[in-house]
């Protein structure tokens, strides 16, 4: 599941985490990305202790196979967080999504967690890169709007289900509030307001106005954004 930041990710791994027969992994490449970066978080070096460096062990890892018992190895992956250097042949052997949302409300939330990102830190780009590195292996990669889950979480679900081959489950709709024993060590600054949900609330309506501070870079976002919702999943 590719996604940039502040983008429902979250609920979404919580939603499939709910799921008996699925595991998960948490944004695996986090700690590379920041230790090759340079980028500083809130709790950097936490976090950089918490995970391989290396992105050829994290790659080779990822690419299974799926720990018993289970049958759905959910790997939530941030599309920023793959850096040039990284290697993405590896995503040949998994079934891709790629999650959006709305450019203006990634901005406006990830702004509230983190001052003035770029563009970068929010992952637009590389999230059509790494949709046409889909392509170009040969995949029909999925593409589902994190607006059009909130608005009919039962249908949009049960149409991802189907567009990657495994049965809907029921216990994807709610979970119990609080944090989860897959979450990364950041949860206690990123997943505050999903940890107390139990499940999905309805979408907001209304576009943020952010005012001029980042109209270069939702410009081109609002591009790609277009771009995907021409071809996202329809129910």
């Amino acid at each position: 599941m590719w996604s940039g930041p502040r983008n429902l990710s979250t609920a979404l791994m919580y939603s499939f985490g709910n799921r008996k027969d699925t595991t998960i992994s948490d944004e695996p490449y986090y700690g590379a990305y920041l230790h090759h970066s340079g980028v500083r978080h809130p709790m950097n070096e936490a976090i950089i202790r918490s995970q391989p460096k290396d992105p050829n062990i994290i790659s080779s890892k990822l690419m299974g196979p799926v720990p018993r018992p289970y049958k759905i190895w959910y790997q939530k992956l941030i599309t920023h967080h793959m850096l040039p250097s990284f290697p993405l042949d590896w995503i040949g052997w998994q079934k891709n999504v790629f999650l959006i949302r709305r450019p203006a409300k990634v901005i406006s939330s990830y702004a509230l967690k983190r001052q003035n990102p770029s563009l970068k830190d929010l992952g637009f780009q590389q999230q059509k890169n790494i949709f046409d590195h889909c392509l170009s292996l040969g995949q029909k990669p999925i593409v589902i709007d994190s607006d059009d889950i909130l608005e009919n979480p039962k249908a949009a679900l049960s149409a991802l289900c189907e567009a990657l081959g495994i049965d809907f489950d029921v216990d994807m709709l709610s979970w119990v509030a609080g944090p989860r024993a897959e979450d990364g060590v950041w949860a206690s600054h990123w997943y505050d307001s999903v940890h107390k949900s139990t499940g999905f609330s309805k979408p907001t309506q209304s576009i943020p106005d952010l005012g001029n501070q980042f109209s270069d870079i939702l410009r081109l976002a609002d591009r790609l954004y277009d771009h995907f919702n021409a071809i996202k999943l329809k129910f």
